[in-house]
């Protein structure tokens, strides 16, 4: 990263435009304190973004990728069918301590 005086950066501008767009941030300062930064801008993606990392992995998506769920599937993703893991029977509490004294008074 480049720091600069206010001054410098008016006598040099050229010079470190052309630093930043070889990627470099330059930092302006007033009497050494860091007041701006110029940094490059992130050019705008030109082609369209990969899914996932099948195209750093070399695997190509399936054909059917981009088909609707299976309806057994997406109502199981909403929340409609019963989750074997929740659904537990709850059992009533004693309503009297039990007969070995197990209950502290």
């Amino acid at each position: 990263m480049i720091e600069i005086n206010i001054n410098e950066a008016k006598a040099k501008l050229s010079e470190y435009i052309a630093a930043v767009e070889s990627g470099e941030a330059v930092t302006i300062c007033r009497r050494n304190v860091p007041i701006a930064r110029i940094v490059p801008i992130v050019q705008a993606r030109t082609e369209p973004r990969p899914i996932g990392l099948a195209c750093d992995a070399g695997t190509a998506l399936p054909d059917g990728f981009f088909e609707p769920l299976p309806t057994d599937l997406l109502a199981a993703f909403q929340g409609q069918t019963p989750d074997a893991l929740l659904d537990v029977p709850s059992y009533p509490l004693a309503a009297e301590p039990p007969a070995s004294g197990g209950w502290r008074k």
